[in-house]
This record gives structure tokens, C-alpha cells and sequence, in this order.
């Protein structure tokens, strides 16, 4: 129980971050691996570093090697693949759905539905491949078998 904007920004687990936001939070499950202070992502065959203000929940909480489940909004995702050229996938555009102030594309990420909510001035269009980039300090990671939050 919170305000709508903390529920919003730090939800408490794997539910509330589903449910609150419109379009949903995409998910996606990652592969942990910790290197000293560093932690890297893996979904299939990209990789992500984990900014170092998300990293030491992660390092603490002894998940090294094991699967999270990382949520990232819609909004964190965009098709500007210069902004964080850091953590970048590319797929498919299924969809372009264009609603006036903003467009909404969706694609699969390694076999993950994924939402990514754009300017409408994109160039992107359905059957188009994009490479799209995360916000990784806007990343949330989940317990993969307690849904509980480690890191917001």
C-alpha cells in the first residue's frame, strides 16, 4: 500500500509492477553473472550491464549464476539505439500502433513480448527489424521463484 507514483516507480514485487502502468512492464528472464563489482544481464544472446546503484543488491542477495527476471516500462525502451548503446537488442517489429502523441511498438525479444513506447516521429514500421536500447538504471529485477523486488 503506497502512493500510486511509488507503486509506480518502486514496486515491492512482481505483481504490482505488472499491474500498475499502462502499457504493462515488459519482463523478460536474465542470466546474473557477477564479476567483482560488475553484473551483467544475459536475455538469450545480448548482454547488459547492470548500473553499479543496481549491481550491489544484486552482488548481496548471492544471485551469481542464477535467473532474475528483469522489468523495464515501456517508456525506458526506445528505438534510438545511441542513447544507451550499452544495452541494446534488435528484433522484428510485429506492431506500430500510432496514437497521436506516441507510438507503441511491439516486439519479441528472445522469445519475450516486448512494448516499447516511442516518439511518433519514428521512422520504425511493422516488418521493420530496429535495434531498440534499455535504460538500464530504469531496470527493476525480480525474484525469479519469490516475485519479490531485489533492486528498483
Amino acid at each position: 500500500v503506497d502512493t500510486p507514483q511509488v507503486l509506480y516507480d518502486k514496486p515491492n514485487n512482481l505483481f504490482v509492477a505488472g499491474f500498475i502502468g499502462s502499457p504493462q512492464m515488459n519482463f523478460l528472464d536474465a542470466k546474473v553473472k557477477v564479476n567483482g563489482n560488475d553484473v551483467t544481464l544475459t536475455v538469450g544472446k545480448y548482454n547488459m550491464k547492470l548500473p553499479a546503484s543496481k549491481a550491489k543488491a544484486v552482488i548481496d542477495g548471492g544471485y551469481d549464476g542464477k535467473t532474475v527476471v528483469m522489468g523495464i516500462r515501456p517508456e525506458d525502451v526506445t528505438d534510438d539505439a545511441t542513447a544507451f548503446p550499452e544495452s541494446t537488442v534488435e528484433a522484428k517489429i510485429n506492431v506500430y500502433e500510432l496514437l497521436g502523441a506516441e507510438v507503441y511498438l511491439y516486439f519479441d525479444c528472445e522469445g519475450f513480448p516486448m512494448t516499447a513506447r516511442v516518439d511518433p516521429r519514428t521512422t520504425a514500421r511493422s516488418g521493420d527489424t530496429v535495434k531498440f536500447a534499455l535504460d538500464m538504471e530504469k531496470v527493476h529485477l525480480f525474484d525469479k521463484e519469490t516475485e519479490i523486488t531485489i533492486t528498483n
